[in-house]
């Protein structure tokens, strides 16, 4: 039980650097022109790594309490699915998605 335990972690990881790819990956690919992509492809995944760093990381400074916790990371998720999903991605959004919600309920039962 505990291997499971331990890749549902290793799930997890891969997870936020999934999110990291996707919102670079987004960036370039909205932005209309050179400048724009290139804000948006940098821009988006090093935004999404301060807010986690800053308050969603275990060991952040300000980490938020719950159920603060909670809702932005379920909104950072759910803002990463839009971004596959908003680029045509549709099956890529819907496994994403639901890699998460099944990681997180196992994460919420094994109070990972």
């Amino acid at each position: 039980m505990e291997a499971i335990k331990t890749l549902n972690l290793l799930i997890r990881f891969l997870l936020e650097i999934c999110i990291l790819l996707i919102f670079g990956y987004w960036g370039f690919r909205v932005g209309s022109q050179g400048f724009l992509k290139v804000l948006l492809g940098i821009g988006a995944p090093a935004a999404f790594a301060v807010i986690w760093g800053t308050f969603l990381a275990p060991k952040a400074a300000w980490r938020l309490p719950q159920p603060w916790l909670l809702i932005l990371e379920v909104t950072i998720f759910g803002l990463t699915t839009w971004a596959l999903y908003s680029i045509g991605k549709t099956s890529l959004a819907v496994t994403f998605g639901s890699i998460y919600v099944i990681n997180k309920i196992l994460m919420l039962i094994w109070r990972q």
